[in-house]
């Protein structure tokens, strides 16, 4: 469904950022994008959505596909309610007769009764809602979710991770990028680890463990320990 072929990637000629990154994201999976910060995977997120100079062939998506993007930090629009949030997803994703279904959807992330407020005086989690919303609305073939959990209470963090689970047995494909390797560990079926602009793993846990010499560890235990050492993998 995605696939990501970047040979290497430079704002400046002097300072690489990006040298061979090369993964994918199928139907029906969730991979995690992660790396310490400065790693490159905000780099590898924008070549994605198609936010920065990338060569044409850098990124694909399979045709007819739709995507849906949850920024790390919320984009509002200060003069719109979350009603007209929620109309120009609509428009812009062309849906029909959606009116039910976001009512649903903001009753999920339970925003009913806040249709009429301007999100931008929302709290830093409630905005984070207001995207996730967004994002979830016209049910996309693909997400692209940058730290899907940062700045939600816990019962949030229940809803979208079960959400996403979900979207995923849906047939959606899912790269989720976050620090948070105890959510990693527990829904990502695969693994893209970034360190030094480049891939040092990607695989599922068992083969990090089996790499790391870390049988009986976590996620965590396996990460500091390929990043301290020299180990490099790709499954």
């Amino acid at each position: 469904m995605l696939a990501v072929n970047i040979d290497q990637f430079s704002y400046h000629e002097d300072e690489m950022i990006l040298k061979d990154v090369h993964f994918s994201v199928n139907q029906g999976e969730i991979v995690g994008l992660i790396g310490e910060n400065g790693a490159g995977k905000s780099t590898t997120i924008k070549m994605i959505l198609g936010l920065n100079d990338a060569p044409e062939d850098a990124v694909t998506i399979a045709n007819d596909r739709t995507l849906g993007y949850i920024p790390e930090r919320p984009i509002i629009y200060e003069e719109m309610t979350l009603w007209e949030h929620i109309e120009l997803c609509a428009a812009a994703y062309g849906m029909q007769n959606w009116e039910t279904e976001a009512r649903r959807v903001l009753r999920l992330f339970k925003l009913q009764g806040r249709e009429k407020d301007y999100p931008k005086d929302f709290s830093k989690g409630m905005q984070q809602k207001v995207m996730l919303t967004l994002a979830y609305l016209p049910r996309p073939d693909m997400y692209v979710i940058d730290e899907p959990i940062m700045g939600l209470d816990p019962v949030s963090i229940k809803i979208i991770l079960n959400v996403l689970q979900e979207e995923k047995e849906r047939g959606a494909g899912i790269l989720m990028c976050t620090h948070a390797l105890d959510t990693a560990e527990k829904y990502c079926d695969r693994l893209v680890i970034l360190a030094d602009q480049t891939i040092k793993f990607q695989g599922d846990l068992d083969e990090l463990k089996g790499v790391t010499g870390q049988t009986d560890g976590d996620l965590l235990d396996c990460f500091t320990t390929l990043l301290d050492g020299d180990h490099s993998y790709d499954a």
